[in-house]
């Protein structure tokens, strides 16, 4: 049998999390400290990053543990769509990013958008909520993530890039280019053309 041991890793992180929330005394929190050190331990086999430094990553992610959330922009035009460069892995994405606090989800994906490539949109409508370990998606995270697609209509702006991206273009189903695995994979963009060229916009969700 062939464990997961990046899966049982990230349990235990979960795991010690909410016990270090509930704990009562020095002791039982002492004892879910330990429980993240081992998860740390078993977390520095299958990452490039030492036990210490993980150990600080765990100890960031306060109070009970809650999946931390994605939001992406998914914009047509003329049957194509935007995908941006990234700068760090040099693949293609659908613009987004982590959702800020005091922020909503359409809040957030129409700030990404237009940080991401210089246009201006409107969110329509949602298209997907998935859970990002389910779909596939490398590198893998230490943390559970839900990545959430919301149909985006132009209102304004012009392809530029940012900080973060080296290239804005659009793209028809049979022309994407190398993604950015972490941030889009092909059966989402599929799915999302499937969507737009049927007129049925279903939101898809798990």
């Amino acid at each position: 049998m062939k464990f997961d041991w990046f899966h049982i890793a990230k349990r235990l992180k979960a795991i010690s999390q909410a016990g270090k929330f509930f704990a009562k005394d020095e002791y039982e929190l002492g004892r879910h400290e330990e429980i993240e050190e081992i998860a740390a331990k078993v977390l520095e086999r299958h990452t490039d990053l030492d036990a210490e430094e993980i150990v600080r990553l765990l100890q960031k992610d306060m109070g009970y543990p809650t999946p931390k959330v994605d939001s992406r922009g998914v914009v047509f035009r003329d049957g194509k769509v935007l995908l941006v460069k990234e700068i760090e892995d040099g693949g293609w994405t659908l613009p987004g990013g982590w959702c800020d606090v005091g922020m909503t989800p359409s809040e957030n994906v129409v700030r990404e958008v237009w940080e991401e490539s210089g246009f201006l949109v409107e969110a329509k409508r949602l298209l997907a909520v998935y859970d990002r370990d389910r779909q596939g998606h490398k590198p893998e995270y230490v943390f559970d993530i839900y990545k959430m697609f919301f149909l985006c209509e132009i209102v304004g702006g012009e392809a530029r890039t940012s900080i973060e991206t080296s290239d804005v273009r659009f793209f028809g189903r049979d022309e994407i280019p190398e993604l950015s695995r972490g941030r889009t994979l092909e059966h989402q963009l599929e799915k999302f053309f499937d969507m737009y060229e049927s007129g049925e916009w279903v939101t898809d969700f798990d």
